[in-house]
């Protein structure tokens, strides 16, 4: 077969049991990257929620304090934190 005809038959199955579904105030936000996944589930549920929240769902701060019913500056401590995190992170992988 030519790479054409093989082109036109091959086909990526996706499947979402490869997914980790986060269930937050109502809201269920899939997370398709396993690593990703596995880093948010290991925060404390305070921080994976406003994480998926921030980061899933487009919240702002102060939309996440007033439905999690926390101070606005302890939400902005938790995503810088994770920011902050994620930088270290990318930094060791660029090395």
């Amino acid at each position: 077969l030519s790479q054409k005809e093989l082109d036109s038959i091959f086909g990526v199955d996706k499947y979402t049991v490869e997914n980790k579904c986060f269930r937050v105030l109502g809201y269920d936000i899939e997370v398709k990257d396993t690593l990703l996944a596995e880093a948010i589930q290991s925060l404390s549920e305070n921080k994976r929620k406003v994480v998926l929240l921030s980061y899933f769902m487009d919240m702002s701060d102060a939309d996440i304090a007033r439905m999690m019913n926390l101070v606005r500056s302890t939400v902005y401590e938790h995503l810088e934190r994770m920011k902050e995190m994620m930088e270290e992170y990318q930094n060791e992988q660029e090395k």
